[in-house]
């Protein structure tokens, strides 16, 4: 039996949490696979589509350009309509845009299919975190769902990376129309849901005191997913540029999202510890240091170490995020939680072609990689109090 269900008397009840879960997962899974399919080719990608590779940078701005924009009015519309219709809604978007893409190799046919691509992560991953609170399941539930999702874009980066030579520029788009199609079948296999109507107004969500409440979560979530992200689409990069092979390249850069399976999942169990920010502010310093270990591009076992660190760093908080979130705005849980999700977003839409073009920069990236490990520290003199985690 599934812990972290409250409130499940019954086995039925159960099962359903734990059926919601597993659904959510495949949401999960395709919304992260889009996070990193782009650049764990990006040579190739630059090469094919005949652009600079830090234009390729943009492929993954476009795509969060939209998910930023659509995380607040697409939890109203959860809100309102149910995390389940409108997961359907964000997968059928993923899937279509993805097949789209594989026309032929314009750049401005895959920054616009990028950019619509955004619409579907964005909707289906908030209404992934909704499905599985609606359905009973606590923290570690939440934890692994979003372990999941840091999975997916963590097997992306291996398996666009390996079926490069068969695929070329494909590779993405391909993979990510099947892992879509896939998690369709598992969400339309889920339960119900009941459906609560609530008003849609956003002000509900941003126009009054709480997002106060929510600044400081938003902030932590920035200096860990959304740094975590950048990490994730470059590194395979960074190393190549610094004498790793392509595939011992994409193994570690699998490890940053991969470690998520491990990483949310314990967030989710710190989340209800009385020490829970002290683990938050820890999570920061580790991610710091595991950014400066991949800055210096070294040894195989110091990449290998810093990965570790990012990707543990990187998930410890997701759950304490997401449900504080939830709480602080009880009538309207998702569009906090599409508020606090989105704003991670914004880092990644200027820091993806920023820390792509610090390759082309004396030292390969170094000073990219420094910066988000200067970054993730200073995070830690914004960690959110007690009462703002909800814990008071």
């Amino acid at each position: 039996m599934m812990r972290g269900v409250s409130g499940a008397a019954t086995t039925g009840r159960v099962s359903a949490a734990q059926r919601a879960t597993i659904a959510a997962c495949g949401i999960g899974t395709a919304a992260g696979w889009n996070l990193s399919n782009i650049t764990a080719i990006a040579t190739t990608i630059a090469h094919d589509y005949g652009i600079a590779l830090a234009t390729v940078g943009f492929f993954t701005t476009a795509l969060f350009a939209a998910h930023a924009g659509v995380q607040v009015p697409g939890g109203a519309l959860i809100d309102r309509l149910g995390a389940k219709r409108m997961g359907l809604l964000g997968l059928s978007i993923i899937a279509a845009t993805n097949g789209i893409a594989l026309i032929a190799p314009h750049t401005w046919l895959a920054l616009l299919m990028r950019a619509l691509m955004g619409l579907g992560t964005g909707i289906s991953f908030v209404g992934g975190s909704d499905y599985i609170r609606k359905s009973g399941a606590g923290g570690i539930a939440q934890g692994v769902y979003g372990g999941i999702g840091l999975a997916g874009g963590g097997i992306a980066v291996k398996v666009v990376a390996a079926t490069d030579d068969w695929l070329h520029w494909r590779a993405p788009f391909i993979t990510s129309v099947i892992v879509a199609g896939a998690a369709v079948v598992l969400l339309a296999l889920g339960p119900k849901e009941g459906v609560r109507k609530l008003p849609t107004r956003i002000a509900t969500a941003v126009g009054d005191r709480a997002p106060v409440r929510l600044y400081r979560l938003m902030i932590l979530h920035i200096a860990t997913f959304g740094l975590s992200v950048l990490i994730s689409n470059w590194l395979v990069e960074l190393l190549r540029h610094h004498g790793y092979s392509k595939s011992t390249a994409a193994w570690v850069g699998l490890l940053v999202l991969a470690v998520g399976v491990i990483s949310r999942p314990l967030g989710g169990w710190t989340a209800t510890q009385p020490w829970t920010r002290r683990a938050l502010g820890g999570s920061l310093l580790t991610g710091a240091l595991g950014s400066l270990c991949l800055c210096l591009a070294g040894p195989l076992w110091l990449a290998i170490v810093g990965a570790l660190l990012v990707g543990l760093a990187a998930g410890v908080p997701f759950a304490t995020v997401f449900m504080s979130a939830a709480r602080a705005r009880p009538h309207a849980p998702a569009r906090a939680v599409g508020l606090v999700n989105g704003s991670a977003s914004i880092v990644i839409l200027a820091g993806a072609p920023l820390v792509g073009l610090s390759i082309s920069l004396p030292g390969a990236g170094r000073i990219g990689f420094a910066v988000i490990g200067v970054l993730w520290a200073a995070a830690v003199l914004v960690l959110p109090t007690r009462r703002e985690l909800g814990l008071e």
